[in-house]
């Protein structure tokens, strides 16, 4: 028994140096050093942008071309995509391509790749994503679920993984570049409530870290983020201690793409993923736990209308 726990108690002391050496280097990285603009120019000209006229797609446009890069903005409304690509222009002087494309299509890739052909593309953020429903709700609750499941698995699964196709060849040819693919925390454990949003987004960092073990030897760096709350549209624009800024989780983020496969994108939010990692799973999926959600939702609905 005095051995079982003094592994025990050697174990728990590893994984907290562990845990406190990973928030030294986002302090570090973040805060003092950061990751040089040279880093990502290397890269190639261009930075390709999935979902990037709102949220942490348009940050992460905006971020880039400050740090020089020409940009490929690919989303659904042609006249959003203008609005952004214009603003780009003007505030960084970059070059700015648009691609209008609906990711709830499967049909749309032989069209983005004859519009990305003969550019440099150095970095590709894949961050075209949907939730399954406004408000929390269990899975056969879900609105119009038919279209919810295929929409959610084109846009969240088969585009990053068909822009992934499209890019990494050339990449790998050059032997440079960088793939940045957004997941969430809600997926670091089994998530009810939005299940079908966290299985899409599990899968994310599945496929960017199984692609960076293949293709990191190549010169390549395929990195998942993965944060908490973001102030997005998609987010009702949620504010409070632990959530980030679509411009400041870009800013963060990108002062983290040397700091390994998968990370959570900031400090702040590393410690909200260390808070979840010690909440015991059997206490988030608790069914009084779910109710007690549910009937807050009902209650915030009632109000909002």
């Amino acid at each position: 028994m005095e051995e079982l726990l003094v592994v025990i108690g050697i174990w728990v002391i590893l994984i907290f140096f562990l845990r406190v050496t990973k928030c030294l280097r986002y302090f570090l990285l973040t805060r003092w050093f950061g990751v040089p603009n040279s880093f990502f120019t290397s890269k190639g000209e261009w930075a390709v942008v999935t979902g990037s006229t709102d949220g942490i797609g348009k940050a992460y446009a905006c971020e880039l071309a400050k740090r020089g890069l020409n940009i490929v903005l690919i989303s659904r409304s042609k006249e959003k995509l203008q609005k952004v690509a214009d603003e780009i222009e003007q505030d960084t002087g970059r070059n700015v391509k648009i691609i209008q494309a609906d990711f709830t299509n499967t049909d749309i890739y032989q069209h983005i790749e004859e519009n990305l052909r003969g550019l440099e593309i150095g970095i590709l953020v894949n961050n075209v994503g949907k939730i399954q429903n406004e408000y929390p709700c269990r899975f056969l609750e879900m609105s119009d679920i038919d279209k919810t499941i295929n929409d959610m698995i084109s846009v969240n699964v088969v585009s990053m993984v068909k822009m992934t196709q499209l890019v990494l060849p050339k990449m790998k040819e050059r032997q440079k570049g960088l793939i940045l693919n957004i997941s969430s925390g809600i997926a670091n454990f089994p998530s009810p409530l939005c299940c079908l949003y966290s299985s899409t987004k599990i899968f994310i960092e599945r496929f960017s870290r199984g692609c960076q073990a293949e293709y990191g030897s190549k010169g390549i760096t395929i990195q998942c983020l993965m944060p908490y709350a973001v102030t997005t549209h998609m987010s009702r624009y949620i504010s409070g201690p632990t959530v980030e800024s679509a411009e400041g989780f870009v800013t963060k983020s990108l002062d983290c793409a040397l700091l390994g496969d998968r990370c959570s994108g900031c400090l702040k939010h590393e410690i909200v993923a260390f808070i979840h990692g010690i909440v015991s799973p059997w206490i988030i999926q608790s069914g009084a736990i779910q109710d007690k959600i549910l009937e807050f939702t009902r209650k915030t609905t009632a109000l909002e209308q």
